[in-house]
């Protein structure tokens, strides 16, 4: 113990450390007491390992790590990646990128702005007042309501319209989505009670009608998300929810969570749930999300009867959970680009993505070939490798696309993925069989010529 006491005496000083020329650049960044809390526990780690019969670090070395932490404090906060994995709505990767005319009303409304001020009266203005009543327009719904997200949207439904009472589910769509979401949880934790109807993949509008007594408050069809029940299965659509909903004077809401406003089909992509749809069918609320489909930013949408988004405005949960001026103006900038389809699918980069053909994204991945072909490489070619929709759309619906596949000559594929997430523009790849494909239809145009610039930076040339 005595010789471990030794070489921890070693170790040198808080005073010292503080003014090696690796940290004494960061003096001017982050003040002296901030600085010196790092030191001192960058110090008792070290401390502790020489205790356990480790090396004692050199003065250098802490301070090179030392360094290392302080760089990390100083570059937190999201940064921007190029996204290679064909995955358009990656989670992880912040979901839907947003359009130019969003990314300006991001810059327009950064400062002082109108969020919540009336120009032609001088009175108080209402934020919501921004988006509702395009919203309306585009959906047909009477009224709307925007919150921080969709699970948000479904949490206050529940608490201000079937707290300490009934919402029958089938029992099918009781499901876990990312994030620990759980609806019985969520339901649970809003005062509603659930109420589970017919089997894992069987349910039938007769088991909502037998199910409903004078404790029910509405009748609910929740979001599978990635979930699917194929072959020997059954399932109610909306209309027969709303018909029955009505019979019995409750309410009937559809958590659609995707965000399709409208149908789809004219940029060729396959039938989708979508609002306009389900409060035609009768729905009398319709919740969805800002980041996903809509090509927005993160945000929860409720459409429907006028009477019911009147009362959800009125509950407190409505202040706790409403958006920033930030998310209100892209999402306002967002849902300009929905007044015609061509607009939508030209304008938005999701929607880009979701209608652009084969060929194009097969172009694309040509063009950054060729660009690569300056260097050595063990594999470089262009692959078929689909794509997907992500965050619970299209689950079952792989979107054709082209890859470039590429190994390194010396390198393994899995340290060649590392090294472009860790390059001063990460690039997200994905890994298959000792090859780094990256996927073209998530990457833009515009991107081309950076992913190239990266990757040939990590194979020892430049572009």
């Amino acid at each position: 113990m005595a010789d471990q006491g030794d070489a921890r005496r070693n170790l040198p000083g808080v005073d010292r450390l503080l003014d090696h020329p690796e940290l004494r650049v960061f003096r001017s960044l982050i003040a002296t007491p901030h600085l010196t809390k790092i030191v001192r526990a960058e110090l008792d780690r070290a401390r502790a390992a020489v205790s356990q019969g480790k090396t004692v670090p050199s003065e250098d070395m802490l301070a090179r790590r030392i360094a290392e932490i302080v760089d990390g404090h100083l570059t937190a906060g999201p940064r921007r990646v190029i996204n290679a994995t064909g995955t358009i709505l990656h989670t992880g990767l912040g979901r839907a990128p947003l359009s130019p005319s969003a990314i300006s009303a991001l810059h327009e409304s950064a400062g002082y702005c109108d969020l919540e001020f009336d120009l032609a009266t001088g009175d108080r203005g209402d934020r919501q007042g921004h988006v509702e009543n395009l919203l309306a327009w585009l959906t047909g719904a009477e009224a709307a309501l925007v919150v921080n997200n969709n699970a948000a949207a479904l949490f206050l439904v529940l608490h201000a319209l079937a707290s300490r009472k009934e919402v029958i589910v089938s029992r099918g769509q009781l499901i876990e989505i990312g994030g620990s979401f759980r609806l019985p949880e969520i339901m649970s934790r809003a005062g509603a009670k659930l109420v589970e109807v017919g089997t894992t993949n069987r349910t039938r509008v007769a088991d909502f009608s037998a199910a409903v007594t004078p404790s029910t408050a509405m009748l609910l069809r929740a979001y599978p998300s990635n979930f699917r029940i194929e072959g020997f299965s059954e399932s109610v659509e909306i209309a027969e929810l709303a018909t029955v909903a009505r019979q019995h004077g409750i309410l009937c809401v559809d958590d659609l969570g995707g965000g399709l406003l409208w149908d789809w089909a004219d940029i060729g992509m396959p039938a989708e749930p979508h609002v306009s749809q389900s409060l035609t069918d009768g729905a009398d609320l319709v919740l969805v999300s800002g980041d996903k489909v809509l090509g927005g930013p993160q945000s929860g949408i409720i459409l429907g009867r006028k009477s019911l988004v009147t009362k959800l405005k009125k509950s407190p949960l409505a202040r706790v959970l409403r958006p920033g001026k930030l998310e209100i103006a892209a999402l306002a900038a967002t849902l300009l680009s929905f007044l015609h389809p061509d607009r939508a699918a030209r304008e938005l980069p999701v929607w880009r993505m979701f209608a652009e053909t084969p060929q194009v994204t097969r172009a694309r991945a040509e063009k950054l070939i060729l660009l690569l072909k300056s260097c050595e490489w063990a594999v470089l070619e262009v692959r078929e490798s689909p794509a997907q929709a992500g965050s619970g759309t299209l689950p079952a619906t792989p979107l054709p696309s082209f890859a470039v596949a590429i190994r390194h000559v010396k390198l393994s594929s899995a340290r060649f993925a590392k090294a472009l997430r860790l390059s001063s523009l990460p690039v997200i790849g994905t890994v298959q069989d000792d090859i780094v494909l990256l996927n073209l239809r998530t990457v833009a145009d515009q991107e081309v010529g950076e992913l190239a610039n990266v990757i040939l930076s990590l194979a020892g040339d430049k572009a």
